[in-house]
């Protein structure tokens, strides 16, 4: 079972890699665009060749939820991984049908949560790269991990 962090673990410039890669395909793409963000450039690839984009593009959308998969697979926060706010995201590269994509978290602040004093708030910049190394989007998050129990 992978290490539990509490919120002692947690250091300001701590990098954490994801475990693994996360496959896009053209179906996933189509999928979550129908039910999530039903734009043609999501749904459709001759749609997609006449847009913005020149092509069949993921929804930012569903590649945030892909970079948060990778983000609890490889952080396990003891109790899990409580959101506490997104101060930014960025889309920087269109997620394509084949792109394989990976993070880079790393902890750029630490603190006692001012109302909550049982947790620590743990704020971090996560890169997320496809198979080409092109960061595709960026991200600034905070979420509250729990302070080590007293035994």
């Amino acid at each position: 079972m992978p290490q539990e962090f509490y919120y002692e673990d947690f250091y300001v410039g701590q990098k954490f890699h994801s475990l693994g890669q996360a496959k896009v395909t053209a179906e996933e793409i189509k999928e979550f665009g129908t039910k999530y963000d039903p734009q043609p450039f999501h749904l459709d690839e001759a749609a997609g060749e006449n847009s913005f984009f020149k092509g069949l593009a993921a929804s930012g959308w569903l590649t945030a939820a892909i970079v948060m998969r990778l983000r609890v697979q490889s952080i396990t926060v003891a109790g899990g991984m409580i959101g506490a706010g997104v101060e930014e995201m960025r889309w920087t590269e269109p997620v394509r049908p084949g792109d394989s994509l990976r993070t880079e978290i790393e902890v750029v602040g630490v603190r006692q949560s001012n109302s909550r004093k049982e947790y620590g708030v743990v704020r971090t910049r996560t890169l997320a790269f496809n198979q080409r190394d092109q960061v595709v989007m960026r991200s600034t998050v905070n979420f509250l991990a729990p302070v080590r129990p007293t035994t």
